[in-house]
């Protein structure tokens, strides 16, 4: 399903409908997993082709929290980066999620889209909030932004040491959480949606799926070896 905002675009791929096999099976879109890199390309290809752009930009996710401004596909090794934000139609910016959550903002009244990788270390890092902060810089009003967080483990299932949880809402109270079996987790969901709003984001929209609870989507914490499936935003 894509998700229409003005002139601007969002969509969160799955695992269906592409060339990979195994336990990448079969619209694997990560590069740095273990898959066969033709067919990644592959399916990289085909997703470019059936939204209907020119190219689609893959970030070296690192878990920081660094965005940067882009006008094109990186070419060669991608940067390492967890967030990219631009103003050209047609190019598509992806980020890949396996149980951590994409985030994808846009303001379409500017021209100007971004797209954030948020796991944990991220989230505590701020990655959501730079992405808004970058955005603004090239033009973006984030009062007039509408935000989508896409699938990710959700708070009932994501379990952490209790330790990890109590660091986690140190940094972000909201991530607090405990597991549908009561044990201690964390909810990036939350925190990052609390993250958007302190930014200035207007609108936040959340797709509820929890990765580790749906099997149409990949999840490392439920099968280790997995593929990756990506949020894309991009202006048409």
């Amino acid at each position: 399903m894509t998700i229409s905002v003005g002139r601007a675009r969002m969509t969160f791929t799955d695992r269906h409908g592409g060339v990979s096999t195994g336990p990448y099976s079969s619209r694997n879109l990560g590069g740095l997993v273990g898959d066969d890199p033709e067919a990644v390309a592959a399916n990289r290809a085909r997703t470019a082709a059936e939204l209907g752009l020119a190219g689609l930009v893959f970030l070296r996710q690192v878990h920081g929290a660094d965005v940067a401004y882009v006008t094109a596909p990186f070419t060669g090794d991608a940067p390492p980066l967890d967030g990219s934000v631009t103003d050209r139609p047609g190019l598509g910016l992806a980020v890949l999620g396996a149980d951590c959550a994409p985030v994808l903002v846009a303001d379409p009244v500017a021209g100007v889209v971004g797209a954030a990788h948020s796991g944990r270390p991220g989230t505590l890092a701020g990655v959501a909030g730079n992405l808004v902060a970058e955005m603004a810089r090239r033009g973006a009003e984030p009062s007039r932004c509408v935000a989508v967080i896409g699938p990710a483990a959700c708070g009932r299932c994501y379990e952490v040491p209790e330790a990890m949880r109590e660091e986690g809402a140190a940094r972000v109270p909201e991530t607090w959480s405990t597991t549908s079996w009561g044990t201690p987790a964390l909810d990036l969901r939350a925190g990052i949606a609390a993250q958007l709003v302190k930014a200035g984001v207007g609108e936040v929209r959340h797709d509820d799926r929890c990765t580790i609870e749906s099997e149409e989507l990949f999840s490392h914490r439920r099968e280790r070896v997995t593929g990756r499936f990506a949020g894309i935003v991009w202006l048409t």
